[in-house]
């Protein structure tokens, strides 16, 4: 889950270094400094200038190294990355360390909402056919090879019920094992425009948008996939 912000006025970044006290009492002892750098190609130059790096932020990671929170001045980040649990306690968590985050930050406004997930599905060889598991893939011309040793598909798709965008992005990853092909399914579901404020409203949103994630999603795979899943 993302949560994009617009700072207050007087904010210092090394105030958020605090933050590594998780929700739950949860220690997030493993804190690396994040920095951002601004290149410019200047008329007439072959060279990219680049200012000096600028720190805007922190990344917190928990001991098990399966939870991984961002902290910046203009936003703020929490992961759950395998083996995942349910979603009603990754959405406590997050909410516990968000509201950490806005106790510090106090931002001035909520820019941008979102929520992302990242799916490897693996698909036993020999694959004749993608659309025996898969849904969503890309369309060769049957005059061409239909053979893929890697692709990259995207689509952005409005949600103009729920005023957000979906970006749906596919591409062949390395196989998880000699005997599959493995597919990346990444689902990144925001809005930017008329953004909820109060704390009730944004987890109510959140909530819609997972729901809408997890309709893409099933829309995205076929019922021999979902044979693989259990």
């Amino acid at each position: 889950m993302d949560i994009r912000t617009q700072p207050r006025d007087g904010l210092n970044v090394d105030d958020l270094r605090g933050l590594s006290k998780g929700g739950g009492g949860e220690e997030f002892g493993t804190v690396n400094d994040q920095y951002s750098v601004t290149a410019a190609i200047v008329t007439g130059s072959p060279i990219a200038q680049a200012t000096a790096p600028t720190k805007v932020g922190f990344q917190f990671r928990n001991a098990l190294a399966d939870k991984v929170m961002q902290a910046q001045l203009n936003g703020w980040s929490f992961s759950k990355l395998a083996p995942y649990d349910c979603w009603e306690q990754f959405q406590q968590q997050g909410r516990e360390l968000w509201n950490a985050y806005r106790a510090v930050v106090q931002p001035k406004q909520i820019i941008r909402v979102a929520v992302r997930y990242i799916n490897r599905l693996d698909l036993p060889l020999p694959v004749d056919d993608f659309k025996k598991y898969l849904r969503t893939v890309p369309e060769i011309s049957p005059d061409l090879p239909q053979e893929l040793s890697n692709f990259f598909l995207q689509a952005q798709i409005p949600q103009v019920d729920l005023e957000a965008t979906l970006v749906i992005n596919m591409t062949i990853a390395p196989p998880a094992t000699d005997t599959v092909v493995s597919i990346i399914l990444d689902l990144d579901l925001f809005r930017t425009v008329n953004l909820p404020q109060t704390e009730d409203e944004i987890w109510k949103y959140f909530e819609l948008l997972r729901l809408r994630k997890n309709k893409a999603f099933e829309a995205c795979i076929t019922e021999a996939m979902r044979e693989r899943f259990y």
